[in-house]
């Protein structure tokens, strides 16, 4: 017998009416059975009580199968990747900016700024021993790995960057995120096209592409399972003759730009370009903005970007609104300007 039934077994026994003979009890008439017109006959008090709790049974088990419904859907609501979890948590985050402060990179830096004409060889000092790495490139192990020319990128060469060389005239550019450099021999070119001769632009990328990398460039060679990503930038630098101002900083993005903070580098003009996830986006910008000169620019591609529900949207207008600044946009680039 069903647990829940139990109480109306002891209703109906109180009520005077056996439980077994509920459905079986029929009212004789002059000593013959109504089949014709067969009624149950109960007595009243036990059909009111058993109306009462079949009542209250319904109800509750229809109430717990609504809460636990409910319960449900409460919790998918929280899960991170809900689009309404997250637009709360933003507004959230936008109404309350002094909570932002949690959120900024703790500041490491030299007291002093580096010189700017001290910068290329401090670096090629202290990162390379104090030899160009172009000296004697390329190597024999990989020479014939190489082609004479390889400038592939996305948005390399849109007007953004004549705009702002224009605008800024910079003497030191950061790049975040190089690839095979076509943005890089882009601002160079521009540099010496507007009489910048003396403009230093210092590649960061580790140069390693990613796990899908040998399926989108297979004409990336590889040596020992290593991708050739970086001695084909520097191919192409020596190609187009801008190796006088372009130096490779080959390793990741934060560890770079925190050191190159401790060694007191700073920039005139900034671009991030390297990881597209909400979480890599945010240090860079973080880390980047410690570097950059007072009046200086940042800027980056990809604010149209639809992937990590538009992560790099996200993280460049919640950035601007930390630190006071206005997003604003040159074709599919964004731009923040300290001035």
């Amino acid at each position: 017998m069903p647990h829940f039934l139990i109480p109306l077994l002891l209703a109906s026994t109180y009520a005077g009416v056996p439980y077994y003979n509920i459905e079986k009890e029929i009212k004789m008439k002059d000593g013959k059975s109504l089949h014709g017109s067969n009624k149950l006959s109960f007595n009243s008090t036990a059909i009111y009580t058993l109306l009462i709790l079949l009542s209250f049974y319904i109800g509750y088990f229809y109430a717990a199968s609504s809460s636990s419904s409910s319960t449900a859907d409460n919790n998918d609501n929280n899960l991170p990747d809900s689009p309404l979890a997250t637009t709360t948590a933003t507004a959230t985050a936008m109404t309350l900016p002094a909570e932002l402060d949690n959120f900024r990179a703790s500041p490491n830096c030299a007291a002093n700024p580096l010189p700017t004409r001290q910068i290329r060889q401090t670096l090629i000092d202290r990162v390379y021993g104090g030899t160009s790495p172009f000296s004697d490139f390329p190597p024999p192990h990989v020479a014939g790995s190489l082609r004479h020319k390889c400038l592939k990128g996305w948005g390399s060469t849109t007007p953004v960057f004549r705009h702002l060389l224009e605008e800024v005239r910079p003497e030191v550019i950061i790049e975040v995120g190089t690839f095979l450099g076509a943005s890089t021999v882009h601002m160079a070119k521009l540099a010496r096209e507007l009489g910048l001769d003396d403009t230093v632009i210092l590649c960061i990328d580790d140069f390693r592409g990613w796990a899908g990398f040998r399926e989108e460039f297979p004409f990336i060679k590889q040596v020992n399972g290593a991708v050739t990503l970086l001695y084909q930038f520097m191919q192409n630098a020596v190609y187009t003759n801008v190796t006088d101002s372009v130096l490779p900083l080959p390793f990741s993005a934060g560890s770079t730009l925190s050191v190159l903070c401790e060694w007191g580098v700073t920039a005139d003009l900034i671009e991030i370009d390297a990881g597209h996830e909400f979480t890599s986006i945010w240090s860079d910008l973080n880390r980047a903005y410690r570097l950059l000169r007072p009046g200086g620019v940042m800027f980056g591609h990809d604010y149209f970007l639809v992937g990590d529900r538009r992560s790099v949207r996200r993280a460049v207008h919640l950035f601007a609104q930390m630190y006071g600044h206005t997003v604003q946009i040159d074709g599919q680039h964004w731009v923040l300007r300290t001035s």
